[in-house]
């Protein structure tokens, strides 16, 4: 392989590329859209919920009760007030507890608190609050179940220590950061094919060997850096850095292998995209099991992005090590390589 030659055509590569006005928008567009969305996401999770109460005379163990359970009482001077309020969606729920209520706790007798919600309020979660309050009032009424419940949580308790939605959707960025220069890649090589650029220069010294090394470099590079711009810009590298650029490097590998499979079926940028735009969707799928539990069942780790998408959220934002994730790299490699190889072995075919 002649190394001046390969340096020239990634020279001249990276020029045709920027110079698709399409495709140096988007690049560029893309990269600053998605900080700009991390950014302007929530950096914490609120774990507390606001509620409007009406309480003459608000028995304290009660709102001891509530303060501990996240809930937050809004006290409003009328229950005319609070039915206002919740009416107009300013609060969820809104609870009266009448002045009656410690005498006939302190008497035995039943009390009555009336609660009500707003008119959008989901139906599935009003007999929640119901329970929740009966609860309540049976505790303060003194007396006890006799059963012990025994609790225990499974995994990582992140009681008081939620994962807010932009660290989540963190993996799912840098995804689409990857694809969209599949296309852009897709691209330029299936233009070239079909202009008989790529087999004028075969005619040259140049061989087919320095011809995948050059678009591979470019497709992977182009891929590479800017994934990495995006997780260094939102602190996505501040944990396991070198976990999450190699697990990077892996990505740019697969998805410059899609860009050349699509290349050989492609003839120009409309048919990239009908090709393109399914690829992205797949790929993107196990990210919408991080942001939507149980939409996913264990299918999608057959999705080669998974062991992207995971090593990446859970070094980044769990801050996991290579004990714990480094084995996702291996089936990434895998999978890397096939694509690679195979996108290789179809356009060989097509030239020849």
């Amino acid at each position: 392989m002649n190394g001046r030659i390969i340096r020239a055509l990634i020279e001249k590569d990276i020029k045709v590329f920027f110079s698709n006005q399409f495709f140096a928008l988007i690049t560029g567009l893309a990269l600053v859209a998605y900080a700009g969305i991390y950014f302007a996401m929530p950096s914490k999770v609120d774990e507390t919920v606001e509620m409007a109460v009406f309480a003459p005379a608000l028995p304290p163990i009660l709102a001891d009760s509530l303060s501990d359970e996240g809930v937050i009482l809004k006290n409003f001077e009328s229950e005319g007030a609070l039915e206002t309020a919740v009416t107009d969606n300013e609060y969820a729920v809104g609870v009266v507890i009448p002045e009656s209520l410690n005498q006939a706790l302190a008497s035995g007798e039943q009390g009555q608190i009336d609660l009500y919600f707003s008119p959008d309020f989901p139906e599935e979660l009003k007999e929640a609050y119901v329970i929740f309050f009966e609860e309540i009032g049976y505790n303060l009424s003194g007396q006890t179940l006799n059963i012990e419940v025994h609790e225990e949580i499974l995994g990582v308790d992140r009681a008081g220590n939620q994962i807010p939605q932009r660290e989540k959707m963190l993996p799912l960025f840098a995804v689409l950061i990857l694809t969209m220069e599949t296309l852009g890649l897709a691209s330029l090589i299936s233009s070239e094919i079909e202009a008989g650029t790529l087999q004028a220069l075969l005619i040259t010294p140049m061989r087919m060997e320095g011809l995948f090394v050059a678009k591979g470099t470019v497709g992977v590079g182009l891929a590479f850096i800017q994934s990495i711009v995006l997780m260094a810009v939102t602190g996505g590298l501040n944990q396991q850095p070198l976990l999450i650029i190699v697990a990077l490097l892996l990505g740019s590998v697969m998805v410059t292998g899609l860009g050349f499979l699509i290349a050989s079926v492609a003839t120009d940028l409309m048919s990239v995209m009908s090709w393109g735009v399914p690829i992205i969707l797949l790929l993107t799928l196990p990210a919408f099991s991080l942001l939507l539990p149980g939409i996913t069942t264990d299918w999608v780790q057959a999705v080669p992005s998974y062991y992207l998408i995971d090593t990446v959220y859970s070094a980044a934002t769990l801050d996991l090590g290579w004990a714990d994730v480094g084995a996702n790299l291996l089936p990434l490699a895998a999978f890397s390589l096939l694509f690679m190889g195979l996108g290789i072995w179809v356009l060989r075919r097509k030239f020849q």
